[in-house]
C-alpha cells in the first residue's frame, strides 16, 4: 500500500512540527517534501522511513495534486 509523506505521519499521529523535529529538518523543510516540492536525500529518506514504519517502496513523494 503506497502512502503520501504527509499520510504516513498522520497516520503515525505525528504533528508537522514533531515529525520535522524527529527527522532533523525544519517544519518548511517537511512541508515542502510533503507538497512534492523538494525531495528528501537518502540519508532523510531512510530516517523517514524508520520514523514511519514505511518502506521506501511505499511512499509517494510527488503528490497528485503538485503534478
Amino acid at each position: 500500500m503506497a502512502f503520501t509523506l504527509k499520510a504516513a505521519r498522520i497516520n503515525n499521529q505525528m504533528k508537522q512540527k514533531d515529525a520535522a523535529r524527529a527527522l532533523g529538518v525544519s517544519i518548511d523543510t517537511l512541508s515542502n517534501w510533503e507538497n512534492g516540492k523538494t525531495f528528501p536525500d537518502v540519508p532523510h529518506i531512510q530516517r523517514i522511513e524508520e520514523l514511519y514504519g514505511v518502506p521506501y517502496r511505499d511512499l509517494i513523494f510527488c503528490p497528485e495534486s503538485s503534478v
